[in-house]
């Protein structure tokens, strides 16, 4: 149990961050929301955090030195071939786990911090992506090799374009991990809820960067590529940055959750 045995604890996850923006905004305001929503454990989803596509090491110190406990990623996570290696090297960096073959890295790791023992999964799906490894099947492999390990939080980054193949997702893990959030799409949903067997669940978490663009990319070259068909190079917004996510309430007796709340906080 937790040190302090208290009842419940408390969990923010942070969506996509987008560029240098989207870190200079959690590097700027995650200490704050660690404090206002009394968070016991943070997860961010860095995936665009270096110019828009992948991650740098760079960019994964400062999310961690800001209070993330474990960073995770998606389709993106593959962008940088120099982050490779730290894949395997940082145990609180994870990439989507369902990818076949002998890649770097994990979609699975466990972190305990004061008493919790917390799991961290990351997935990612199939509809209109990448059609890798079922991510349902990862999710049971996963689940089953963490048996005998309590009390354990689970988490899940579902990384997935399509909102059917998430909510699918969420209501196959219900009542067997902690939280089910989507990420990807930058848009944050609005339909967070406790699925009837204990899971908190929402579709995407949005995106930790500038709001005033199209998914946290210059709105004119964005109107521009839409226009005339043709693949211009997309280049960052610049603006003031919006942090976007959840707090989740987590009752350490069931492991499940009690209440999931939206975070909006410009920086």
């Amino acid at each position: 149990m937790p040190d302090n045995n208290k009842d419940s604890v408390r969990l923010i996850m942070l969506g996509d961050v987008v560029g240098e923006a989207g870190v200079e905004a959690v590097s700027r305001g995650l200490a704050s929301l660690i404090e206002l929503y009394a968070a016991d454990f943070v997860v961010v989803n860095g995936e665009n955090a270096a110019g828009g596509f992948g991650l740098t090491e760079t960019a994964l110190k400062a999310l961690l030195e800001a209070g993330a406990d474990m960073v995770t990623t998606g389709n993106h996570v593959w962008e940088k071939r120099d982050f490779w290696p730290i894949l395997d090297a940082n145990t609180s960096v994870l990439r989507p786990g369902n990818y076949p073959g002998p890649l770097p890295g994990k979609g699975c790791a466990a972190k305990e911090k004061n008493g919790i023992n917390w799991v961290v999964i990351n997935l990612q799906g199939r509809e209109y992506m990448t059609p890798i490894d079922c991510p349902f099947r990862t999710l049971d492999t996963y689940l089953a090799s963490q048996k005998g390990e309590s009390p354990v939080f689970y988490i899940v980054d579902f990384h997935a374009e399509s909102p059917q193949e998430k909510e699918a997702l969420g209501l196959y893990a219900d009542g067997r991990v902690a939280v089910v959030a989507g990420t990807h799409t930058h848009v944050q949903t609005a339909d967070q809820r406790i699925l009837p067997k204990g899971t908190a669940y929402i579709t995407d978490l949005g995106m930790t960067g500038v709001d005033e663009s199209v998914i946290g990319m210059d709105t004119a070259i964005c109107l521009n590529r839409n226009k005339t068909q043709v693949p211009i190079k997309m280049e960052l917004a610049v603006g003031k940055a919006t942090i976007h996510g959840i707090c989740v309430e987590i009752d350490t007796q069931t492991g499940l959750a009690r209440s999931i709340e939206r975070i909006n906080q410009s920086y």
